[in-house]
């Protein structure tokens, strides 16, 4: 599904990826994992096109996507949930639903997103900005999806959340992994969420890859290493 390529990004002269290679399969959950300031924001953000890359290669299934713009990548099936959430507060709920099928020609039908997240229903008509954060995180999750990925970015989607709504959303994205066999690259800072959901981990360390693995093989001496602050 995703392939990243000896992925090379740098912000002026400073340079923030080295080298970087891992690929997600579909039906699979990969956890990018690493201290603050390690390179996995701009990781997601150069797979999404948001940041140029300057050495190396973006895949998505098969087909060379690191010149294409953010927009042209949504279409080809990526769906980004961006750390903060970022939903528009003043848009209800349902508006903020109904952005994701903007220009896509598809009926605005919110079904897959309030199957997912039944609460949504009761607050459609309720504005963003008055959500707690972590019906945002089930909006934001929402919106991604009515855009009927293929691949799922999600940038430290339990960030602010409450223990109760953090197992609902792992509960999400397990569901829509498995009946959508969709490919997950999720950067998670809490490790038990990391351990139960994902199938699969990328260590990263001064912006290159240390370690990566089955999630049910990550060393307790690779924790201590470079996860511990």
């Amino acid at each position: 599904m995703l392939a990243i390529e000896g992925l090379d990004v740098a912000y002026g002269g400073s340079q923030v990826l080295r080298g970087v290679d891992l690929t997600v399969a579909s039906g699979q959950v990969l956890c990018l994992m690493g201290r603050n300031g390690v390179g996995k924001t701009t990781l997601l953000k150069s797979v999404m096109g948001l940041i140029p890359v300057r050495r190396g290669r973006i895949v998505l299934d098969g087909r060379d996507v690191t010149a294409w713009s953010p927009d042209r990548r949504a279409r080809a099936g990526i769906g980004y949930v961006p750390q903060g959430r970022e939903i528009f507060p003043h848009l209800t709920v349902g508006e903020n639903l109904r952005m994701a099928l903007l220009g896509t020609g598809r009926r605005r039908d919110l079904g897959p997103a309030l199957a997912l997240f039944p609460a949504l229903e009761r607050v459609l008509a309720r504005k963003g900005g008055v959500l707690s954060g972590g019906e945002q995180q089930m909006v934001a999750i929402g919106r991604a999806l009515l855009t009927e990925p293929r691949l799922l970015i999600l940038d430290e989607p339990t960030e602010g959340i409450q223990p109760s709504i953090i197992l609902e959303i792992e509960d999400a994205i397990r569901r829509i992994r498995d009946a959508m066999g969709l490919a997950v690259l999720l950067v998670e800072q809490y490790l038990d969420f990391a351990e139960r959901l994902a199938d699969a981990y990328v260590v990263m360390a001064k912006g290159a890859v240390v370690a990566a693995g089955a999630t049910r093989d990550l060393a307790p001496e690779t924790v201590k290493r470079h996860l511990m602050v």
